[in-house]
């Protein structure tokens, strides 16, 4: 993707930033009654991440087959999302001055991510995640001069990889997850994408996150929504 073709994918990513109505939808998270919320900020890092396009041609011109995503796997051991897909993130420390600088912290600790190479396009409202007790920051984040990325530590991080965004917005890798616990159901969206060989499936926090990012950019693509994949608790 040339400086010129990635313009319109920057630009429509940067005005999410001033979308008031972009996780307008996001449950707050009152039926799990009074939560104590922790501070924490993810990065959510596009931009052009390696020389390995997508086969997929999506249908929004915006989406180029080598416009990627910075994702990572937690590792299985954590006590809170265990082997879980994310974004790079975590808690706000105190040291931190404000939650940008909290997501690239924690971005550079987890994948060895050069942050002078990132733009930063901004905030999202911040989403509360009951389940964790965290009030989330998302940070928009461009990845203006890609930097050798890796798992830093593999008590956090299994996998840190690239995904394309066209990969992400295939029907064929789109999957509604179904977990049954305790007698109650959650159903949400998911991705089932490959990177580095092996499939990654995306759920969760993450999965909600980019399915109403790519909802509201108008690149999503029509999904049977009846394609479902049950969890195991």
């Amino acid at each position: 993707m040339t400086a010129r073709g990635a313009a319109p994918a920057r630009a429509e990513l940067a005005a999410l930033v001033d979308d008031p109505a972009l996780f307008a939808d996001w449950r707050d998270g009152a039926e799990f009654g009074e939560i104590e919320y922790r501070d924490a900020a993810v990065l959510i890092l596009f931009g052009v991440l390696d020389t390995l396009p997508s086969a997929h041609a999506a249908r929004d011109e915006a989406v180029s087959r080598d416009l990627d995503v910075l994702l990572l796997a937690r590792a299985e051991t954590l006590r809170s999302h265990a082997g879980q897909v994310a974004f790079p993130g975590g808690r706000v420390d105190p040291g931190d001055r404000d939650v940008v600088d909290a997501a690239l912290r924690e971005a550079r600790e987890e994948t060895g991510l050069d942050t002078a190479g990132v733009d930063v396009l901004g905030t999202l409202a911040p989403l509360s995640v009951p389940y964790s007790g965290h009030m989330v920051t998302p940070v928009l984040g461009w990845w203006r001069s890609p930097s050798p990325v890796g798992v830093v530590d593999v008590a956090e991080s299994s996998a840190v990889f690239r995904t394309p965004v066209a990969d992400l917005v295939n029907p064929a890798n789109r999957y509604t997850t179904v977990l049954r616990r305790d007698g109650h159901e959650w159903r949400g969206p998911a991705f089932l994408p490959t990177a580095g060989g092996r499939q990654h499936l995306v759920w969760g926090f993450t999965a909600l996150v980019l399915d109403t990012m790519l909802d509201r950019l108008g690149w999503a693509e029509p999904w049977d929504h009846g394609h479902e994949l049950e969890l195991t608790p």
